[in-house]
C-alpha cells in the first residue's frame, strides 16, 4: 500500500512516519510540506524517496491508497476534502475541522462517496473506549440525560507559545503558529479538549445543539483552561472541563454518562470502566495495566486497514468528528460573545 502525508511536521515525524514504516502493508510513504528545508530534513531523516512541496502534485503523482492529513488545524478541511474528492481514504489529525460548517461538508462527502474518514483520536481505538462503546450498545445507559467530560494535560508551555522541553530531541518541534496563535485555532480546546470530546462522542450519538463556555487565556491569547455546558439535541446537558494547568503526568480523561437506564464511568488515567443500572445491576470491567494508554499505533494500523478495504470498525468516524467539532465551535463562540451559542 502507498500512504501519503499532507503536513509532514512535528507529530507526523514523531509518530506517523515511524509507525507507517513499521507496518508490513505499507510499501511507500510520500510526504508533503511547503518548505524545502523542512522537506529535505524529513526525507533525509527517514530515507524517503517521494517528497513534495505541493499536496495536489503528491496526490496526482503518487496516487496513494490513503492519506494522513496532519497539516495545521485551519488547513484540515481543505486538505481532507482534496482527498475525499478523489475517493481517497483519509485520516485527519484532530480537530477534524475548526468550524461546524466545514465538518458537515467533510462528513457529507465521506458519506456520499462511501470513503473512510478517520479522525486521529487515539484513545478511541484503545481497549477501554471500545469496551465502553459495547456497554452502551448493550443497553446499560438508555437515553442520555447528563454527562461530564474532563481532561487535563501538562502543556502550559505549548499554549503559551514556548517550546516543549520534551521535544528538544524531536525531528521538529511543535510550531507556535499551530498551537498558540489565536487567529489559527490555537489553544487548549482545539489542541487537547477535542481528544476527550472524541471519546465522549464515540459513546454519545446525540448531536450538540449549542454551548455556553468560559475560557482562561494564556499570555499569547489562546485558551489554557476551558469550562462549559454543551446542550444536546435531546435536551441533555454535558459539563465540559479541560485545562493545560496540571504538572506533567499521565493525561487525565474522565467521562461519566448518566442515562434513563444507568450510568457509565470511564477513567482513562486510573484505567477504570464500570456501569451501574437503575435496576441494581452492575458491571465492572476487568482492566489490564496500559489499557488507558493513548493508542497511536492502533490508530495508524486501523487506518491502514480501512484504507486497504478491511472490514474493521472505525471508532473515530466523520460523525464523531462532526459532533466534537460542533461542540467546540459553539464553546469558542460563546467564550467570545459571553452568551449561549447555538450550533
Amino acid at each position: 500500500m502507498k500512504i501519503g502525508i499532507i503536513g509532514a511536521g512535528w507529530w507526523a515525524a514523531q509518530a506517523y512516519i515511524p509507525l507507517l514504516q513499521a507496518n508490513d502493508r505499507v510499501t511507500e510513504i510520500a510526504v508533503c510540506r511547503p518548505d524545502r528545508e523542512g522537506l529535505d530534513k524529513v526525507r533525509a531523516t527517514f530515507g524517503l524517496e517521494h517528497a513534495f512541496t505541493d499536496a495536489t502534485t503528491m496526490l496526482e503523482t503518487r496516487d496513494p491508497d490513503g492519506v494522513i492529513v496532519s497539516s495545521p488545524h485551519v488547513l484540515h478541511a481543505e486538505h481532507a476534502m482534496m482527498c475525499l474528492e478523489r475517493g481517497l481514504p483519509v485520516m485527519v489529525e484532530k480537530p477534524m475541522t475548526t468550524t461546524t460548517a466545514d465538518a458537515r461538508r467533510l462528513a457529507a462527502a465521506a458519506t456520499a462517496g462511501g470513503t473512510p474518514l478517520v479522525v486521529a483520536y487515539g484513545w478511541n481505538f484503545g481497549p477501554l473506549a471500545i469496551r465502553a462503546r459495547k456497554l452502551v450498545d448493550d443497553g446499560w445507559i438508555g437515553e442520555v440525560e447528563h454527562a461530564t467530560c474532563l481532561t487535563a494535560t501538562g502543556l502550559t508551555d505549548l499554549f503559551a507559545g514556548k517550546p516543549l522541553p520534551s521535544t528538544v530531541d524531536h525531528v521538529f518541534r511543535p510550531p507556535v503558529s499551530t498551537w498558540a496563535d489565536p487567529k489559527r485555532a490555537g489553544g487548549y480546546g482545539w489542541g487537547q479538549l477535542t481528544h476527550a470530546l472524541g471519546v465522549l462522542f464515540l459513546l454519545v450519538e446525540e448531536e450538540p445543539a449549542g454551548a455556553y463556555a468560559r475560557m482562561q487565556l494564556s499570555e499569547v491569547g489562546v485558551d489554557l483552561s476551558d469550562a462549559g455546558v454543551v446542550a444536546l439535541a435531546n435536551g441533555a446537558s454535558v459539563a465540559v472541563s479541560g485545562t493545560a494547568r496540571i504538572p506533567r503526568r499521565r493525561k487525565q480523561v474522565d467521562i461519566r454518562i448518566h442515562g434513563s437506564k444507568g450510568a457509565l464511568f470511564l477513567d482513562l488515567e486510573r484505567e477504570r470502566l464500570e456501569v451501574h443500572g437503575h435496576d441494581g445491576t452492575s458491571h465492572v470491567e476487568s482492566v489490564a495495566q496500559g489499557d488507558g494508554d493513548y493508542e497511536v499505533g492502533r490508530l495508524v494500523d486501523s487506518f491502514v486497514g480501512l484504507a486497504g478495504g478491511d472490514d474493521i470498525a472505525n471508532h473515530a468516524d466523520a460523525g464523531v468528528g462532526l459532533r466534537a467539532t460542533a461542540a467546540l465551535d459553539a464553546m469558542y463562540r460563546s467564550a467570545k460573545s459571553g452568551v449561549f451559542e447555538n450550533v
